[in-house]
C-alpha cells in the first residue's frame, strides 16, 4: 500500500534536487551559511566541460541515447554562453555551481536534463572540477613564470659584466656581477617551474566515476572520460578520489615557495632603491609618491608582494589544517578548500605578472654599484688567495690580509689604495701584479668556473638557460 503524503512535507520537495527525504525547508540562515555559489561559480567552465564529457561517455556505454547526450551538450553550451554574457541567474538556494547549472539545464531541456547526474555525485563532480581548474591555472602560471625568467635572462645579459658587491649577513663580502645576481633569481624560478610541472602531473587525475564514495553500478568508462578531459589517468580508489585534497595542498606549498622567492627579491629591490643604496631605479609605473613628501618614490609593488607572501603562507596552513582531522570519505569541510586555493592562484598570478614587467625594465646604476663594491674590502679574499698561490697556507694568509684590512680601515681607504711597500710589509711575497686582483673587475673575472660570477661564465649560463627554455617552454 503506498505511503500517504505527510501533511508537513514541503509543498515543492523538488525545490532542492536532493530534497525528497526532507520534511521541512532549509533554514534561510543555514542555506546562506552552507552555500558556496558565491565563490565556486568560477568553476563553471570546468563544470560544464566535465558534464559534457560525462554525458558523452554515458551515451557511448548505452546509459543515455545519443539524442539525449546531444540535448545535454547543446543545453550546457547555451548555459555557458549565458554565464559568459552575464545573463545567468545564480541562486543561493541552489547552493553551488553544480546545482545551479543542473537546475538551469532541466529548465531548458526538461526531463533529459535530470539524467545527466546518472552515475556521479557532487563529491566526484567537484573534485573533478577543481582539478580541471587548477590544471588550467598551473598552465597559466607557468607561462607567466617563464616570461619572468626570460626577462631576467635579458637583464642578466645586459648587465653581465656590471660589478656589484655580493653580501653575506648584509655585509660586503666579495665582488659579483649584477648579471650573476639576476641568474641566482633565475635559478630559484627554475626550481619553482620544476615543482609546478611535477605537481601538475598529480593534479591531472580523474576522480569522476568514484560517485559519492564507493563507485557506481553503472558501466562507466572512466578511461574514456579521462581522455575526453585530457587527464593523464584516473584516481584508482573511490574513497581517496572524492576526499583527496593533497593536490591542492601540494600546489599551495609550491606557490608559497614561489612567493618566498619573490619576497626575497622584493626585499632586495626595496633596499636597492633606497637612497642609502641607490643601486637601481624601478620604472615609475610600479611606484607611488607620498601625500606629504614630494621627493618620495615608494616601491609599493615590491612591498605588496613581500606582504602578500604571508597571505599565501596562511592559505597553505589553512588547507593543511582543513584536512588534518577528516575521516574518509568526503566531508562538508572540503567546501572550505576553494577560497584559499582561488586566492593563492590570484595572488601568485598578480605577483608574477608585476615582476615579469617591472624587474627586466629596472635601471641599473653601474657607477654606484662599482663605488659600493670598492667599500668594505670586498677583494680581501682575493689577496688571501693570491698569497696561497705564493706558497702561504690559507690560515696564515687569512691573518696577513686581516692585518692589511685593519691598516686600510684606519686610513679610510681600500686595499687597492695601499702602497706596494705597505702591502709587502705584511708579506714580502706580494708583487705589483696583485693590484690586478684587488680591483672589483679583476676579482669577479677570477671566478671563472661553472657557477662562478665571471662575466664569461654568466654569459655561458644564460646561453644554457635560453636553450632550456626554448626546449621546455617555447615562446609564443
Amino acid at each position: 500500500m503506498p505511503q500517504e503524503s505527510r501533511p508537513d512535507a514541503p509543498a515543492n520537495p523538488a525545490a532542492k534536487l536532493w530534497g525528497g527525504r526532507f520534511s521541512e525547508a532549509t533554514d534561510a540562515f543555514v542555506e546562506a551559511f552552507t552555500a558556496s555559489v558565491g565563490f565556486d561559480r568560477r568553476l563553471y567552465a570546468q563544470d560544464i566541460a566535465g558534464s559534457i564529457a560525462h554525458a558523452t561517455m554515458l551515451a557511448d556505454v548505452g546509459v543515455l541515447t545519443q539524442a539525449e547526450a546531444e540535448a545535454i551538450r547543446s543545453g550546457l553550451e547555451e548555459i555557458r554562453a549565458e554565464i559568459e554574457a552575464d545573463r545567468f541567474d545564480w541562486s543561493v538556494a541552489r547552493e553551488d555551481v553544480h546545482m545551479n547549472i543542473e537546475a538551469r539545464l532541466i529548465d531548458k531541456i526538461g526531463e533529459t536534463g535530470k539524467k545527466l547526474h546518472t552515475g556521479r555525485s557532487r563529491n566526484d563532480q567537484v573534485a573533478t572540477d577543481i582539478r580541471l581548474w587548477l590544471r588550467d591555472a598551473i598552465d597559466a602560471l607557468l607561462v607567466q613564470l617563464r616570461l619572468y625568467q626570460r626577462g631576467l635572462l635579458d637583464l642578466a645579459e645586459r648587465e653581465h659584466a656590471t660589478v656589484m658587491p655580493g653580501f653575506t649577513h648584509l655585509q660586503t663580502a666579495q665582488p659579483v656581477t649584477f648579471g650573476h645576481h639576476m641568474m641566482a633569481w633565475y635559478e630559484m624560478l627554475e626550481r619553482d617551474a620544476e615543482r609546478l610541472t611535477d605537481c601538475r602531473s598529480r593534479v591531472n587525475r580523474l576522480p569522476l566515476g568514484a560517485a559519492a564514495l564507493a563507485g557506481t553500478g553503472y558501466p562507466l568508462d572512466r578511461e574514456m572520460t579521462a581522455r575526453l578531459l585530457g587527464f593523464e589517468g584516473i584516481c584508482r580508489n573511490s574513497l581517496d578520489a572524492v576526499s583527496d585534497r593533497d593536490f591542492a595542498i601540494e600546489f599551495t606549498a609550491s606557490a608559497a615557495l614561489i612567493m618566498m622567492h619573490l619576497s626575497r627579491q622584493a626585499e632586495e629591490l626595496i633596499l636597492w632603491t633606497s637612497a642609502q643604496f641607490a643601486f637601481i631605479d624601478l620604472p615609475d609605473r610600479y611606484c607611488t609618491g607620498s601625500s606629504i613628501m614630494p621627493q618620495k618614490k615608494n616601491p609599493d609593488v615590491p612591498e605588496l608582494v613581500r606582504g602578500k607572501t604571508g597571505r599565501v603562507y596562511g592559505h597553505l596552513m589553512a588547507l593543511l589544517t582543513l584536512m588534518k582531522g577528516q575521516p574518509l570519505a568526503y566531508n562538508k569541510d572540503n567546501q572550505e578548500d576553494k577560497e584559499p586555493l582561488f586566492d593563492t592562484v590570484d595572488t601568485l598570478a598578480g605577483s608574477l605578472r608585476a615582476f615579469a614587467d617591472m624587474v627586466p625594465n629596472l635601471r641599473v646604476n653601474a657607477d654606484q654599484l662599482l663605488q659600493a663594491t670598492r667599500r668594505g674590502f670586498a677583494t680581501a679574499t682575493d689577496l688571501a688567495d693570491y698569497l696561497v698561490g705564493k706558497g702561504l697556507a690559507f690560515r696564515d694568509a687569512h691573518e696577513v690580509v686581516g692585518r692589511a684590512v685593519w691598516l686600510a680601515s684606519q686610513r679610510g681607504c681600500d686595499l687597492a689604495d695601499l702602497e706596494l711597500d705597505e702591502l709587502r710589509g705584511f708579506d714580502a711575497r706580494i708583487g705589483p701584479e696583485v693590484y690586478e686582483l684587488l680591483t672589483p673587475e679583476g676579482s669577479a673575472a677570477a671566478r671563472d668556473l661553472p657557477g662562478g660570477t665571471a662575466p664569461a661564465q654568466v654569459l655561458a649560463r644564460i646561453a644554457e638557460a635560453r636553450e632550456h627554455l626554448a626546449r621546455v617552454a617555447p615562446a609564443t
